[in-house]
């Protein structure tokens, strides 16, 4: 099975959308946008996992981020995919707590490896995670991969959406 192939049980309710524009400040923190701190609150606690890939930050609620954990323990651990990408995926995660008015220190290794300095968009993508980029970075992406948007609306017709 691949990494795209994986079932997820539905979680209606608990799906993070839209656009925000923040900064870090010079602590690390973030400011997690009160959308999204609403979406949080139906999760159990206020741990969140941050992972970098290979352009942002994800950041998932713990509940979640341990699913994805529980789904890959489930493949055998001779499997050399599953190995690989436990050893360049996986073993950046690092637990973070969110505190009292919402704010999330982001690890130094975690900001670096996204290329995250101070200004930075959040990108709900109607899953049970959000991203967090480099403000530029995603402006760059989004200049140009935005021509793709017709395409990607031919691909949900396809899908049936």
């Amino acid at each position: 099975m691949k990494w795209d192939e994986m079932e997820w049980k539905p979680t209606w309710g608990r799906m993070f959308r839209g656009r925000y524009q923040h900064t870090i400040d010079p602590k690390g923190r973030l400011s997690v946008p009160a959308k999204y701190r609403d979406v949080l609150a139906r999760y159990d606690g206020k741990t969140l996992v941050v992972v970098p890939n290979e352009q942002a930050l994800e950041v998932h609620p713990l509940e979640e981020w341990e699913q994805i954990e529980s789904k890959i323990n489930e493949r055998s651990m001779f499997d050399m995919e599953i190995r690989r990408l436990g050893r360049l995926y996986i073993s950046r995660a690092k637990e973070v707590e969110i505190d009292g008015v919402g704010r999330v220190l982001l690890p130094p290794d975690s900001r670096a490896q996204s290329g995250l300095a101070r200004d930075v968009t959040l990108i709900g993508l109607g899953r049970r995670y959000f991203e967090v980029w480099d403000r530029v970075r995603f402006d760059e992406y989004e200049r140009t991969n935005g021509d793709g948007l017709a395409s990607g609306f031919e691909r949900l017709a396809q899908l049936g959406v």
